[in-house]
């Protein structure tokens, strides 16, 4: 969006600063020494110099601004469901996995034992079972005995398949898709059952979490757009949405919480810390002035504007802050001149001049006025 607010160059600005501090020194040497020789009433009050901007109309968005740092909601930690040795590190640190990948090969010698041990005792039971069937309708065992078997059997099945699933565990693979973000073993490392030997981050997906005051619980909704800047990648802008927004406040800090969500790219990583703006209104064509316009003395806002060449104080109604500018709702119209510069030294109806127009002819005093009709 495009600034409307007229504004000086940066060399006009110092040369304007350079008039003003130039012409606030000449109009304080003129006041110290007139006043032996000027009588009351009759000479006029030396303008002030000033720097002005004008108002002007442009969009203003009303936001939140908070920092937090990154996270991953998405990420896991690979562990070892069987130990051994492990013979074969198959991934390292920053590599990308799919899920279902292998990481990890550890020794699957007494896992393939254990598969061969019990794959033979389920073997005889199968044929005892087989020929107990068959004695059975001779009446020459029992139905006791042929459930007995046919129990022996299950349970050698079982037994068989949890030794194939301990042989598959042999082979460590990833958990989820997404980036090794940390490898904690080495080829020839003895792992213990349960044992974190990786950590993967899922990067398709970068939610940072803002602690916003209780105030802000009525402006700050779901879906609402969100800006991210981060300090490692300065000029850098990141577009994001509100994903939750906590429907209670903490008692003890007064502050909700609401996560932010971006789609990942190769720039942002978990950890970075950034500053997030989130966007909850927006005005396409409201009045604006520079911050520096207002005045600091009491609690109505106020503003210094040009008149005929003299100051006027005017009181202002004031809306969304927006960077350096301020949304001004009542008070001001569409092109006057607000005082930036030199305002501390005006009062009401002071005279001015404007660092860079043309003077304003000073009032003659009533002796010379006198003269000059005579």
């Amino acid at each position: 969006m495009s600034t409307l607010l007229v504004r000086a160059s940066t060399g006009r600005i110092l040369t304007g600063g350079l008039l003003l501090a130039a012409a606030l020194g000449l109009s304080a040497c003129k006041g110290g020494g007139g006043d032996a020789q000027a009588k009351p009433g009759e000479a006029a009050q030396a303008p002030v110099p000033v720097e002005t901007d004008t108002v002007a109309r442009r969009s203003v968005a009303a936001s939140y601004v908070g920092t937090a740092s990154l996270e991953v909601p998405r990420g896991a930690d690979v562990v070892a469901k069987t130990s051994g040795i492990a013979l074969e590190v198959l991934a390292e640190e920053g590599d990308a996995v799919r899920a279902g990948q292998p990481l990890v090969r550890l020794d699957p010698d007494r896992a393939r034992l254990a598969v061969l041990q019990s794959r033979a005792t389920m073997g005889k039971l199968e044929n005892s079972y087989r020929r107990a069937q068959q004695l059975v309708g001779q009446q020459m065992i029992s139905a006791n005995d042929l459930d007995q078997i046919k129990f022996d059997l299950d349970t050698a099945r079982a037994q068989y398949e949890m030794a194939q699933l301990e042989l598959s565990y042999t082979t460590v693979t990833a958990p989820i898709a997404g980036v090794i973000s940390q490898r904690m073993i080495r080829t020839g490392n003895f792992v213990q059952i349960n044992t974190p030997i990786f950590s993967i981050v899922d990067n398709a997906r970068i939610e940072a979490t803002l602690n916003v005051p209780e105030r802000e619980l009525r402006v700050l909704k779901r879906g609402q757009p969100v800006r991210l800047q981060v300090d490692a990648l300065p000029g850098e802008s990141f577009e994001g949405v509100v994903e939750r927004v906590a429907p209670v406040v903490e008692s003890r800090s007064g502050t909700f919480r609401v996560v932010t969500a971006f789609a990942g790219t190769d720039a942002l990583r978990a950890g970075m810390f950034g500053r997030i703006h989130i966007d909850y209104d927006q005005r396409a064509d409201a009045l604006v002035i520079p911050r520096a316009a207002l005045l600091d003395d009491g609690d109505q806002a106020a503003v210094f504007t040009v008149r005929d060449g003299k100051a006027v104080r005017v009181p202002v109604t004031l809306g969304y802050v927006d960077g350096d500018l301020i949304e001004v709702r009542d008070g001001l119209a569409d092109g006057m001149q607000v005082v930036t510069a030199g305002k501390v030294a005006l009062r009401e109806g002071s005279p001015v001049q404007v660092i860079g127009a043309a003077p304003v002819a000073a009032a003659k005093p009533a002796t010379d006025a006198k003269s000059d009709a005579q």
